[in-house]
């Protein structure tokens, strides 16, 4: 018969996204959780099969404070740029949750459209926000997402790793800028890909 573990799953959880949303999610090793918690790190193998594991779990706590964030866009129009405008607040807040939850390694065989389904419920909620305020087909409107999220990403990317500076006027600009003009784009019809080739060295 196991022992019986002396905290339980959740206070061990807890513990560790405490460690992560200060130090990262690097610092959440089994010795020095076993210290945050005043123990060993025996405990923590008793209530979990591994740190891999302990680590998937406060991941999902870290997503659901993202969740939080955003889970009033509904009341917020156009309710797609507050998401963005959330994200990247999120971001700038929460810099070792925003690296946890998006910027995670993954193996070679993730896509881009894998890891948006991982983003959970949020990405269906903007989808259908979308669909409804634009006229969009389901289609369309997941191709605007995927465009403007990536980059919203990519602002998130730069203030969450403290690159430089961006007030909020113009994040609200970079935002309104690439949405509008990926739903012109999309809704005109015209997609085009435009492949990169050699110039003729005679020209």
């Amino acid at each position: 018969m196991p022992p019986k573990a002396k905290y339980t799953r959740e206070q061990i959880i807890n513990k560790a996204f405490e460690m992560a949303r200060e130090k990262g999610i690097d610092a959440v090793v089994a010795r020095e959780l076993g210290k945050e918690l005043g123990t060993s790190s025996s405990p923590i193998f008793t209530a979990f099969k591994n740190m891999e594991e302990l680590q998937q779990e406060v991941r999902k706590v870290a997503l659901k404070e993202f969740e939080a964030y955003v889970s009033d866009a509904v009341n917020y129009a156009p309710a797609f740029k507050y998401v963005g405008l959330k994200m990247i607040e999120f971001a700038m807040k929460e810099p070792k949750l925003f690296q946890l939850v998006y910027m995670r390694e993954h193996d070679r065989n993730q896509t881009y459209s894998m890891l948006i389904e991982e983003l959970g419920e949020t990405v269906n909620v903007c989808i259908e926000i979308m669909q409804r305020d634009y006229a969009l087909t389901r289609e369309q409107a997941t191709l605007l997402f995927k465009q403007v999220w990536l980059h919203t990403f990519g602002i998130c990317v730069l203030v969450a790793g403290k690159v430089c500076n961006i007030t909020p006027e113009e994040i609200s600009e970079m935002l309104s800028v690439e949405f509008r003009g990926t739903l012109m784009l999309i809704k005109s019809g015209k997609i085009e890909v435009t492949e990169v080739n050699e110039r003729d060295k005679a020209e």
